[in-house]
């Protein structure tokens, strides 16, 4: 932690910095003190997420000076990774996102590195797709995927495409740490190309883009299916009704005020699908036109949620529901290989996965949380010579992907085939809601709950801390009676092959559990409740006494 005296230096030397523009200048002159303290009392955290943060002047803040910093650090590990190395760039439709991301351009291009760059804002996943076709050494997106408009992001790939693992983000930390936070002029992108090194990446990469996302169809349906589609505010709208376009049997209606890119976001201050706000303007579009059912991405385009017309109202599928939805899809009409599938899911995910890839003799992998982990079982197969037998990776939080040639969740991935799996079951008089009743009853009722428990600032990081110090205390057990015969596993102690992480995981008596762990972009406790009974109103119960101990546990 900074003192307060080297606090006001460190403003006093942002404000006479001759690079600084007048934005972050009157954003500097009117600060408070707690707002300078807040600013200044550390460097924005760098991980195996990159940088996220909330969008304003100072070393903990999201601003030209701090991606140029994490960029010239970036750009001296790349140099230990390849004599020639290359980097590809994309950005979303957030506040600066793309005059950060043509900052990086030009920060790597001064470095004397090669850059492939979007001409134009386009998804995370088609990111992904372009570090592996264009085999760069690495690739930056500019995002802050689905949080408020106050913050954005830098998410730094690996040449698998997959976002880089822990012992690559330390690596390029250490770089960042050595170098200053200020630099009296920052490159232009101009220079750049001038110089050949930065190239703006050509339609050919969009177009196998869409060609590869095409060859994901499984039962292409000729039954035409009537959706609403929202974007957001951010990159999905040109790529998903592209997709939907092809596919040829669906119409789509467009959530008008959500169609444009806005990093505003004026309609929907948090841009998640996950939740039900975030939807509010898509499914009163849904029942005034009479639509089958309605979607949305968010800003980045990695995440779906969507949800079904019933009468004047629409339901929402949960991420774990559609997950299970897909994969029930995937297993009945995918052709089975020499060798049995694979599925990959993370540990916070429905346990319903489970009789349903023993039923289909599908390998389940359990991962880590982050897609990540996800990408990395991909990469594992391909070193095998076994890449076609991966069949699908789902996460709880509205993540899926069907594909290999993209390493991270990719929401026009998903798109296709919620369409595609909507459109054979209206030909089959059904709808997904329909269809996952059915499976309910063939499996069992599985039920989860995410919860998420905030906790801001300097001292809220102390908190969360010490709150999952006191869940790992051998006295936890005298908290509740609940707990006396729970089972407690601890990730930090490594499980199996799995990679050493902060999350904790109880087994209560009855087959309920939950899960915590520090959330790793933003200053939240996230908790994952799970339970199976006859009945999915029964399982809703029980996951209301987990709420109760859960939520004890975490505001302690």
């Amino acid at each position: 932690m900074s003192s307060e005296s080297a606090i006001r230096e460190m403003k006093n030397q942002w404000l006479s910095c001759p690079a600084m523009p007048e934005e972050l200048l009157k954003e500097l002159r009117e600060m408070s003190p707690e707002a300078e303290h807040d600013s200044f009392y550390r460097s924005l955290a760098f991980g195996t997420g990159g940088l996220r943060g909330v969008l304003g002047a100072g070393t903990n803040r999201m601003n030209l000076f701090t991606v140029a910093k994490a960029t010239r650090g970036l750009g001296s590990y790349l140099k230990t990774q390849s004599d020639a190395p290359s980097c590809a760039v994309s950005y979303d439709s957030r506040i600066h996102s793309q005059d950060f991301a043509e900052l990086t351009a030009a920060v790597l291009a001064s470095m004397g590195i090669r850059v492939h760059l979007y001409p134009r804002l386009m998804p995370t996943p088609m990111l992904s797709y372009a570090v592996r076709r264009l085999g760069a050494t690495a690739g930056v997106m500019v995002t802050a995927s689905h949080n408020p408009a106050k913050f954005n992001g830098y998410k730094v790939y690996g040449s698998d495409g997959c976002q880089i693992t822990l012992e690559a983000a330390d690596r390029i930390l250490g770089f960042i740490s050595a170098e200053p936070d200020l630099t009296e002029h920052l490159p232009s992108l101009q220079d750049g190309l001038n110089s050949g090194l930065v190239r703006y990446i050509s339609e050919d990469t969009v177009e196998a883009y869409y060609q590869d996302i095409w060859k994901l169809r499984i039962q292409p349906s000729d039954c035409p299916l009537h959706v609403v589609y929202s974007p957001l505010n951010g990159t999905g709208n040109l790529p998903v009704r592209e997709i939907m376009r092809r596919m040829g049997n669906i119409r789509v209606d467009v959530v008008g005020p959500q169609e444009l890119p806005d990093g505003h976001f004026p309609t929907c201050p948090y841009p998640n699908p996950e939740i039900r706000a975030a939807m509010e303007l898509a499914i009163q579009k849904t029942v005034e036109t009479g639509a089958d059912l309605c979607f949305a991405t968010d800003p980045d385009c990695d995440r779906m949620g969507a949800g079904v017309r019933q009468g004047n109202d629409v339901v929402l599928i949960s991420g774990n529901d559609m997950g299970i939805l897909m994969l029930d899809y995937l297993c009945r009409h995918k052709r089975p290989g020499s060798l049995p599938f694979v599925v990959v899911k993370t540990i916070v995910s429905t346990e319903m996965a489970v009789p349903i890839c023993a039923r289909y003799n599908v390998e389940l992998r359990n991962v880590l949380t982050g897609f990540k982990f996800i990408g990395e079982q991909i990469g594992l197969l391909e070193k095998e010579g076994q890449r076609d037998r991966f069949l699908f990776g789902f996460e709880e939080s509205y993540g899926y992907l069907s594909g290999t040639d993209v390493r991270d969740k990719d929401a026009v991935n998903a798109a296709l085939l919620l369409c595609e799996l909507a459109s054979n079951l209206k030909a089959e008089g059904k709808t997904l809601l329909s269809r996952l009743e059915e499976l309910r009853r063939e499996y069992g009722c599985f039920a989860q709950r995410l919860l998420t428990f905030e906790y801001e600032g300097e001292d809220g990081s102390r908190r969360m801390q010490g709150i999952m110090e006191a869940l790992r205390s051998p006295s936890l057990s005298g908290r509740d009676e609940r707990l006396l015969s729970a089972e407690r596993v601890d990730y930090l102690a490594g499980i199996g092959a799995l990679p050493k992480s902060d999350v904790l995981e109880f087994h209560l008596p009855g087959g309920f559990k939950f899960i915590i762990r520090p959330s790793g972009t933003e200053p939240k406790l996230k908790a994952y409740l799970f339970a199976q009974a006859p009945t999915q109103p029964e399982a809703e119960n029980s996951l209301d006494d987990l709420e109760s101990l859960v939520s004890s546990l975490c505001r302690a």
